[in-house]
């Protein structure tokens, strides 16, 4: 037998239910549908811990991940949403929904222990609030294809405090800066999502050297500079998107190392030797 959902968290997961509506123009996505419309506080579903997009841990029964993507939900998150009373999530998936181009509250900072966070496509709108930063734990970040700005806080400050990612995925984000050279130091960093972000100055070379790197997206961004860099023995690069950049320069012979290579997108002036490649 595993203990049940705790009362204090079933009620906060009713009450951010009944603070949103169902709207099935929200999503485009043919397999989305409506989670939260099975959730019930009586009978033999009355268990919070048996509901549609709901995880809790096996131990104690807290709420620990909450999967509500493309579920049609429409409405606005504000500071006072009983979401940020789920104090032990370690998993928070919103993607694919409409919460009317509301802020992303400060709030967010209740969630501590949050390692895995999507917001993506879901018509957040305004700053990424600084409070972000305090989420030390969090390995994986997909606030892509929203209204946002990241500068106050910058992109450096958000490297510099989440030093576990793994996964940053920020495309269409308004950053208007340069990559810090500390995204370098990322050694766990597998994939980069920086497409269509007003990215300025020069990319930073020793990403390209980041060991686990798999997926790299910066396209979109013209008036990025860069060059190709040297590839190591061993990069584990699938994805490298560059066009629509101010990269230049030779394609180096070590272009061959990438034997995971799989798509491989550029439309920049570079010169090679095609008996290299």
């Amino acid at each position: 037998m595993h203990p049940l959902c705790h009362d204090e968290e079933s009620h906060a997961l009713m009450q951010f239910k009944r603070s949103l509506v169902i709207n099935e123009s929200t999503s485009s996505d043919p397999s989305a549908y409506p989670k939260v419309a099975s959730w019930k506080v009586d009978g033999e579903s009355r268990d919070c811990c048996s509901w549609d997009g709901v995880e809790c841990d096996r131990d104690s029964g807290h709420v620990i991940g909450l999967d509500l993507s493309s579920s049609f939900l429409y409405g606005s998150i504000d500071s006072n949403s009983t979401l940020f009373h789920l104090v032990q999530l370690r998993r928070l998936n919103l993607a694919d929904n409409n919460f009317n181009n509301s802020e992303i509250p400060s709030e967010i900072r209740n969630l501590p222990r949050l390692f895995d966070l999507n917001l993506s496509m879901s018509l957040f709108s305004g700053q990424i609030p600084a409070e972000i930063l305090d989420l030390s734990k969090l390995v994986s970040i997909d606030l892509g294809s929203n209204s946002l700005k990241l500068q106050k806080p910058g992109l450096q400050h958000l490297v510099e405090a989440l030093t576990n990612l793994e996964v940053l995925h920020l495309r269409g984000v308004d950053i208007s800066a340069k990559i810090p050279q500390i995204m370098a130091n990322l050694s766990s960093l597998s994939s980069l999502f920086l497409r269509d972000c007003g990215l300025q100055g020069e990319f930073p070379m020793g990403i390209f050297q980041l060991p686990n790197l798999r997926f790299l997206n910066i396209r979109s961004n013209p008036h990025l500079t860069g060059y190709l860099s040297e590839f190591q023995s061993g990069s584990q690069l699938e994805t490298l998107m560059l066009t629509e950049t101010s990269f230049s320069g030779q394609l180096p012979e070590s272009i061959g190392n990438l034997k995971s290579l799989k798509e491989f997108h550029v439309n920049f002036r570079v010169s090679c030797d095609i008996r290299t490649i």
